[in-house]
């Protein structure tokens, strides 16, 4: 992982150098405080990691990498409005240690400024970044209008639950690599084997999110634990329990999901169903055979066997993150 390390640090040399201004501390204070809170930075290594594999140089490739960066959390700032979510990053949310209407004005001015870094690489290389990060901004507000039509909905399937995580989370983690690719010199070919790996291996990483946020401790997730299980959130781990539920199970699993303030009793009772049902394992199964799947694409992109292994070892460490 020295190589991972090395590449984090450069990136966060490139995002110290991010110039904010001072004024209106209201729309630029929440910006400073998203991007200075932490975070994994999985999406801006995927892009230093897809140049890499075609390039030595990386000198192209760190801007855009702030800029997807940038983006990714202009995501986070909204979706925690609309998920009334308390925490992001084991810190209050943006809208509730300002409130909603600074979240929203300093998450709408982050995009902005995450074309701005998009933009600041080879020449060459931009209409390709641009048609890419466009398609794939809107595929990820798809995938959130998706997830909340899915609260309102009884007939979701874990097929549609599939397409929803695949455009809400998949697609920014494949357009990372293929972006990076790009920038790196990759064929058009190339870029799409990058792309399908990355998209099967985000898939894998949302179902280990989805498990984290139930089996995870909160500290170490930095979220609230069993969110999704409070906020009656559609996810893999919901939909294969009432899958395989019998109907006593079914029934308290609908009493346990209508109850309100009783955060609680809810979670405890939830995870008590799901053990039942082992859905836990099946999850991760579900999880590894995603992953497993976008393998023969890695190694179908045809880059630098080195920066390849870095790639899947970096990928499957993920996979067996706690957090």
């Amino acid at each position: 992982m020295e190589k991972i390390i090395a590449l984090r640090s450069e990136f966060e040399s490139t995002l110290e150098q991010l110039e904010l201004p001072e004024e209106p501390k209201r729309l630029y204070e929440p910006i400073a405080y998203t991007i200075s809170n932490g975070g994994k930075r999985m999406r801006p290594l995927l892009v230093l990691l897809g140049c890499k594999l075609f390039s030595s140089e990386l000198e192209d490739a760190f801007h855009p990498a702030l800029g997807i960066e940038l983006f990714h959390n202009f995501s986070l700032i909204h979706d925690d409005i609309m998920d009334q979510a308390p925490i992001r990053r084991g810190q209050p949310s943006v809208y509730r240690k300002w409130d909603e209407n600074v979240a929203i004005l300093s998450g709408d001015a982050m995009i902005v400024k995450a074309y701005e870094q998009l933009l600041i690489t080879k020449p060459a290389a931009i209409p390709h970044i641009l048609a890419q990060f466009n398609k794939t901004a809107i595929e990820v507000c798809e995938g959130q209008q998706l997830d909340m039509d899915f609260e309102e909905r009884d007939d979701v399937s874990i097929d549609d639950y599939i397409n929803m995580i695949q455009l809400k989370t998949a697609v920014l983690l494949a357009a990372c690599l293929k972006i990076g690719a790009v920038i790196g010199g990759a064929s058009q070919e190339q870029a799409k084997k990058l792309y399908d790996f990355g998209l099967k291996a985000g898939i894998a990483f949302q179902l280990q999110d989805d498990i984290l946020d139930v089996h995870g401790e909160s500290q170490k997730v930095g979220k609230q634990k069993g969110g999704d299980i409070i906020a009656n959130k559609k996810t893999y781990l919901l939909l294969k329990a009432q899958e395989l539920a019998s109907e006593e199970q079914l029934n308290r699993l609908n009493q346990l999901l209508a109850l309100v303030n009783a955060d609680a009793e809810k979670v405890a009772g939830v995870l008590e169903i799901y053990k039942d049902l082992n859905v836990r394992q099946l999850a991760e199964e579900q999880m590894w055979s995603y992953f497993n799947d976008g393998l023969s694409s890695l190694q179908a992109a045809g880059g630098s066997e080195e920066w390849t292994q870095v790639l899947l070892d970096f990928s499957t460490q993920l996979m067996h993150r706690d957090s």
